[in-house]
């Protein structure tokens, strides 16, 4: 069953890529007593990730922080490596995007949006969504119908539901 609003994001363990190393991410601790935007998406370097998904959020980071956003995460079923290059690539280091890696699913199969694609070379990769959550819990939920489509999980779409909580 996939998460949804009201509920608690599952409290798991990412990674993310540090100059020295690896840093083990605990969602649940990284979450607790802030506001946080989270977008997950089917793999980077991917065709509609790379070209509209991350570049929305990149857009809207500065607005998201004027509503309070205290960060802004992007989490995808790859290895630190690539979502560092990845974050690289495309300016989301810049804007101040975190990018972590869910190297085993862990993150998407606990909160019910891991799919498969085996011909693609794809294998529980996470459905787009997006979230804002407050405090680790669930406040606003996108989840896109297509994979191949960036429209209700996109930033300014987040951005805009965020205004109407007030």
């Amino acid at each position: 069953m996939a998460l949804t609003v009201g509920e608690r994001i599952p409290g798991v363990s990412l990674l993310q890529k540090k100059e020295d190393g690896f840093e083990t991410v605990d969602l649940a601790d990284r979450l607790a007593g802030r506001k946080v935007v989270l977008f997950a998406v089917p793999g980077a370097f991917t065709g509609t990730c790379t070209s509209a998904h991350v570049p929305s959020f990149v857009r809207t980071r500065n607005q998201l922080a004027d509503e309070g956003v205290d960060e802004v995460i992007c989490v995808s079923v790859n290895d630190p490596f690539v979502m560092e290059a990845w974050g690289e690539a495309t300016g989301a280091t810049v804007a101040g995007i975190t990018m972590l890696s869910d190297p085993s699913s862990e993150y998407t199969k606990a909160a019910g949006f891991a799919f498969s694609v085996p011909q693609a070379g794809l294998h529980d990769r996470a459905v787009r969504h997006a979230l804002f959550a407050d405090d680790g819990v669930v406040k606003v939920l996108h989840v896109e119908k297509d994979s191949g489509v960036c429209e209700t999980t996109a930033g300014e779409t987040m951005l805009e539901a965020i205004k109407a909580l007030v």
